[in-house]
C-alpha cells in the first residue's frame, strides 16, 4: 500500500495504490489526518490504483472526512476500481461520499466550493 500526494489548484490529490487492509490503517489514517488542516481541507482520494480495501480501510476515509469537515472542507473519491466500488457500495458509502470519474470535475467542485 502506497500513499502519494500532489496538489492542483489548491486541492490535494491523495493517490492510494495497492491493497488497503487493517495492518496499514494506523499509518495511513495518521498521514491523511495530518495532511488535512485549515490550509488544505479539500482532499480527493484517487482510488484508481487501489486493488483492494477492507472495512477498516474504509473507516480511514470516514475519519478523514470528519477531520476535513472540522475545517469546512470535504473528501471526495475518484476513480474507484470495480472491486473497490463494490465494497464501497456494499457498505453504502456511496451515499456518504461524492464519487467522481473525472479528476478535473472533482477539482472544479472544490474550487467552486471555496
Amino acid at each position: 500500500m502506497q500513499l502519494t500526494y500532489r496538489t492542483i489548484k489548491g486541492v490535494t490529490i491523495a493517490m492510494l495504490s495497492g491493497s488497503f487492509v487493517r495492518t496499514r490503517v494506523p499509518h495511513i489514517r495518521q498521514q491523511l489526518t495530518e495532511k488535512i488542516n485549515k490550509d488544505t481541507p479539500f482532499i480527493v482520494l484517487d482510488l484508481e490504483q487501489l486493488t483492494f480495501i477492507d472495512a477498516s480501510g474504509l473507516s480511514v476515509f470516514v475519519s478523514a472526512r470528519k477531520v476535513a469537515r472540522q475545517y469546512e472542507g470535504d473528501v471526495l473519491l475518484l476513480n474507484p476500481t470495480p472491486a473497490v466500488r463494490a465494497i464501497i457500495e456494499l457498505v453504502r458509502l456511496q451515499h456518504t461520499f461524492s464519487i467522481y470519474a473525472d479528476e478535473s470535475a472533482a477539482i472544479a467542485y472544490f474550487t467552486s466550493a471555496r
